[in-house]
Order: structure tokens, then sequence, then C-alpha cells
């Protein structure tokens, strides 16, 4: 069963890891993507991936950060396929690993730019065109690091908190219109994201190892299919919410 088939969605940090991993299961449920991200190379990767093996896919250069990338982003979704019916915010960068009082002030506004303002600008202009469109589903990354504080990430943290009150905002505030919005909190993914840090300081990976009650790391495609069951019907009367996938990180 093709769980969005016919549908069309746009995901922000589709050129590597768990953006491409949920831009291709969502093609292969049926659905029109639209691959956002500032990596060219990586984007254009995504798309072959897609259409090689039969499925419909763009790529649309877009800094998350910048609304006007963002405003073009979605209506690259409008005039390539039609409308918008489901929004992945995924896109986000890890910043440093550094006590609060020593985190470059910088670097944390570039996280809040990324990380918070791009799922903003995202919501913003994907909420216009799923008002035009009867409605959709808005899904956007948030992490554990948003729900409980992890030493030295007070910057991506702060702003994955963030995403899950904007979530709520945009639930409540669009509940009667037919969108959907929530959000899903990975844990620890084994994706390019993780090996950077882990080659950046090697020490954390026993830690990253231990942190999560079920053993070894997430695979991106269970990050994937969490997305796709909030972007499909199967989750047609759920809106509000963080979903959890985090090996039981929580349940501690």
């Amino acid at each position: 069963m093709k769980l969005v088939e016919n549908d069309v969605a746009v995901i922000t940090g589709a050129a590597s890891g768990i953006g491409r991993t949920t831009a291709k299961v969502f093609a292969n449920h049926g659905a029109s993507v639209v691959v956002a991200d500032v990596d060219e190379e990586g984007g254009a990767k995504t798309v072959a991936d897609i259409t090689e093996n039969g499925g419909e896919a763009t790529f649309v250069r877009t800094d998350i950060s910048d609304s006007d990338d963002a405003k073009r982003m979605i209506e690259t979704a409008v005039s390539e396929y039609g409308g918008l019916d489901v929004l992945f915010n995924n896109a986000a960068i890890e910043g440093p690993v550094a006590r609060l009082g020593e985190y470059d002030n910088d670097a944390f506004e570039q996280v809040i730019d990324v990380n918070l303002k791009g799922v903003w600008y995202g919501m913003k202009y994907g909420i216009e065109a799923m008002l035009a469109d009867d409605g959709g589903s808005i899904i956007s990354a948030s992490s554990i690091g948003g729900e409980v504080a992890v030493p030295q990430y007070s910057g991506y943290g702060a702003a994955k908190a963030a995403v899950g009150q904007l979530t709520k905002y945009a639930a409540l505030e669009y509940a009667e219109d037919g969108i959907r919005a929530n959000a899903v909190a990975p844990g620890i993914v084994r994706t390019e994201m993780i090996e950077r840090t882990v080659e950046e300081h090697p020490e954390m990976e026993a830690q990253f190892l231990e942190t999560e009650p079920m053993p070894g790391l997430a695979d991106p495609e269970e990050i994937a299919n969490a997305v796709l069951f909030l972007g499909s019907d199967m989750s047609s009367r759920v809106t509000g919410v963080t979903l959890p996938v985090e090996g039981g990180y929580l349940a501690q």
C-alpha cells in the first residue's frame, strides 16, 4: 500500500542523511518530492536516486534560513506539481560542542537561523500553500535535545525545543483548516552529522552508543518511517505532538 500516493511533499535538508532517506521513502510511497538543500551535488544525487527508481522529484537549491529561498521552495512545489500536501522541515546544523558560557556568539545565531527560523519560514509559506490546497501535514525535526538538556549542545537544544512549541502553535491555529502539525524527536541516528561529530570528538562515540536503552544507533529509515506515518492519513487524528523516535531514551 502506498501511503502518500499522488501527494506533493517538500523535504528540506534532503541532500543527505535523514532528509535524503525520507525523500526516497516518500517517493517510494507515491509522492512527488521537492528536494530542498544548499548542497547542490547532494540534492542532485537524491533526485537521481528517486528518478532512477521510477519516482518523481525536483531539486531546488534552498538556504532555509533565507525567507526568499524558503518561499521559492514552496512555490516550486506549487508550480511543478500543483500544490503542497506534506512539508518536512528537516534541515539543521549541529553547531559547536561547547559549554554555554564558551559557546560562540556567531555560531549560536547561525544555529538559530537554520534550525529555528528555517522551520518558521517553512511553516509560514507552507501553510499559505496548504490553505489554498485543502490542508496538509507539516512535520518538523526536533530532537531528544529539545526535550531534555544534552550537555554542550545548548544552541542546538534551544532551537529544537522551540520547534516543538512552534509545532503546537501551528496545530492549534490551523486545526479547522485541515492542516496538521507534528514533530519527530530522533535520538542518535547514524548520519553524516554524527560521523562529523565523532571525527572531531572521538571520545563521544562510546557515549553515543550507550545513550539509548535499545542497542546500537538508529538507521535514518527508522526516522523516515515515522515521518511517513505523520505525513499520511494513517495519522489523520494526530496533531500538535512531538513523536520521540529514540530507542527509549526519554523513558529513563
